[in-house]
């Protein structure tokens, strides 16, 4: 009889060498106004009219090797910016900004992907 914990390790082994890493988790992502001590200073899901600048903050665990994310910033599905993030240590936080004309309101969201360009994680918010 195969011993389960064996099959595991030999599954997680073959996913490391063919990756170059274990898959990335995004355990914390918010949109917020500011970055202080490199955290948040909030978390929004609805931003006001005006606002002219914002952060998508990123926490992200599992990396074993230096890798990539995307923060991919969309308004009502039109892409308006890629910005391509280093991570370098199994826990790391990270953060993109995104200058914000008055005209566009609406829908957004924040696409997080991996260096493969695989989707981690969607932040949605709204700019009203």
């Amino acid at each position: 009889m195969v011993n389960m914990k064996t099959v595991i390790l030999a599954l997680t082994l073959m996913l490391v060498s063919v990756t170059g890493s274990l898959a990335l988790d995004v355990v914390d992502a918010s949109i917020t106004t500011r970055i202080v001590n490199r955290e948040p200073l909030d978390s929004l899901n609805t931003v006001p009219a005006g606002t002219d600048q914002l952060y998508c903050f990123t926490r992200v665990n599992g990396a074993t090797d230096d890798t990539w994310i995307t923060h991919v910033w969309y308004c009502e599905d039109q892409e308006l910016a890629r910005v391509r993030l280093p991570v370098r240590s199994s826990s790391w936080r990270t953060w993109s900004s995104k200058r914000i004309l008055p005209q566009w309101k609406g829908a957004w969201r924040v696409e997080v992907l991996d260096e493969r360009g695989e989707p981690l994680l969607i932040v949605p918010f709204s700019i009203f």
